[in-house]
């Protein structure tokens, strides 16, 4: 067995030495019109694409032996992490101790890297409002950025046209994106699975087409410029201060999108979302009514991206169509996906991930993006349920005497 994996992984190494031949040993000087051989390379992709090869089948092996199982004698197994997160005596100072870590970072790092942690909050946001739509209630959603471009644009022209604020928009522009949800709900009532996504793809692309094309309302691709700031009681405050208080901002939004998530999983309509997401015909002859779960369900989603819109627009004091691609709403979903579907904590740790990732990356240069791209592969291997797996419910009927 293990002779076989290895001729596997020789073959494996040997045909990346004949694909990469002519780009890493063959260099044409053009000034002297020479042809400058580097063998050293051939060896080096050899020995590198064995290595990670044996060790890739490896790891496949040691998946398929039942390491992963998620049933052991008829009991649902709990991962590691689910049992931590269970685990009072290591929650409650892990969460002290972040706790004192969140409150004195922008005292100790640079402006830098608070704005990257700002960043990274608002994609918690978009994450836990994504989570509502594809983690909870399963529906894939592939147009979500364009409620966060709503939410932007809510922000941005309102106080253009009116001089409205920033507390006076926040809750409009989360009422907005609520109301372009119902919007799209309604006609994918009927649909579900890659019609669903398809449908949501092109309902994002038709929201920032709109802004791009329609210059008299949007200003364009040439965006909205000079957006105020978040204000606090008329107090004036620097570039610094500003961005301190917008990252403690952030922080209170995230503790009050992950208590509402919370709470909206455990309710009635909470699990009626579960319901719909396991099997909608089951759903629905349990006398559910399907029409109005799956409105809720992109109504919420959409109320913290836009939420998050708001937030965005603030931060940057400058918005244009760009920003809400749909590359934009695949970011979001991975964020859920590598996170962990319907896991409140897999989300937040998958959106720090996504985010803190690529910067700390920077030191790779040129490779840095092939880098997190190997990660994020690696990871869907051998984690598919995401960082922090949700447990299923079970229920267990014994037999009293």
């Amino acid at each position: 067995m293990l002779v076989n994996e290895l001729k596997k992984s020789l073959f494996v190494s040997l045909w990346f030495m004949f694909l990469t031949f002519p780009i890493m040993v063959i260099q044409v000087n053009t000034v002297e019109n020479i042809i400058q051989w580097r063998w050293a390379n051939l060896f080096f992709v050899g020995v590198g694409s064995f290595v990670l090869s044996a060790l890739w089948r490896y790891l496949i092996r040691r998946k398929e032996q039942g390491i992963q199982e998620t049933e052991v004698d008829g009991v649902a197994r709990v991962t590691l992490s689910q049992r931590l997160l269970n685990n009072r005596r290591f929650t409650i100072p892990a969460l002290f101790v972040v706790s004192i870590l969140a409150l004195a970072f922008p005292f100790v790092f640079s402006l830098y890297q608070t704005n990257i942690m700002i960043t990274a909050m608002i994609y918690v946001l978009l994450g836990l409002g994504l989570n509502i739509v594809v983690g909870v209630a399963g529906l894939l959603d592939l147009g979500y950025a364009a409620f966060y471009c709503v939410g932007a644009y809510s922000y941005a022209l309102l106080n253009y046209h009116f001089g409205f604020g920033f507390w006076s928009v926040l809750g409009i522009g989360a009422g907005l994106a609520a109301l372009f949800g119902i919007i799209l709900g309604f006609p994918v009532l009927r649909l579900r699975g890659d019609y669903l996504a398809i449908v949501t793809l092109g309902f994002g692309e038709i929201i920032r087409l709109i802004m791009e094309n329609w210059n008299a309302f949007s200003f364009g691709p040439s965006g909205i410029a000079n957006i105020p700031r978040p204000g606090f009681f008329g107090v004036e405050m620097n570039i610094e201060q500003v961005t301190i208080y917008v990252y403690f901002l952030m922080i209170g939004m995230s503790l009050f999108t992950i208590f509402v998530v919370n709470r909206l999983q455990d309710s009635r309509i909470g699990r009626a979302w579960i319901a719909l997401r396991e099997d909608e015909v089951a759903c629905q002859a349990m006398g559910i009514d399907k029409r109005k779960t799956k409105l809720m369900a992109f109504a919420l989603g959409a109320t913290w991206a836009g939420f998050a819109g708001v937030i965005f627009a603030a931060k940057t004091t400058f918005i244009n169509p760009a920003s809400f691609t749909l590359w934009e709403s695949i970011n979001i979903l991975c964020v859920v996906v590598l996170g962990g579907m319907g896991s409140i904590v897999g989300v937040i740790v998958g959106a720090f991930v996504l985010i803190l990732l690529p910067e700390y990356l920077r030191f790779l240069s040129e490779y840095r993006i092939l880098a997190f791209g190997a990660v994020l592969v690696v990871m869907m291997v051998f984690r598919p349920g995401g960082i922090v797996e949700t447990v299923r419910r079970t229920y267990q009927y014994k037999e009293t005497a």
